[in-house]
């Protein structure tokens, strides 16, 4: 839905529960649009992550993964 300045602030609420809701809103200030979403919706657009440290912590478990180094000789090489 598009709504006009002076009617999104009046009613700011109703825009973002409707941005929750419908989907993205725009409000229109003179000769521009601006877009209202949620900030779910605007980290999965601009693609931003968790940092890789929040990754590491909380990410998969290694659990079930054998990490253990294979102990067996290197092979020989001719140089």
């Amino acid at each position: 839905m598009a709504w006009n300045l002076s009617e999104a602030k009046n009613r700011l609420s109703e825009v973002l529960t409707r941005a929750t809701t419908e989907g993205p809103q725009t409000i229109q200030r003179r000769n521009e649009d601006y877009i209202v979403l949620p900030k779910a919706e605007y980290e999965k657009l601009t693609g931003q992550r968790p940092a890789f440290k929040d990754w590491l912590l909380n990410g998969p478990t290694l659990e079930g993964v054998d990490v253990c180094r294979d102990q067996s000789c290197i092979r020989e090489v001719d140089l």
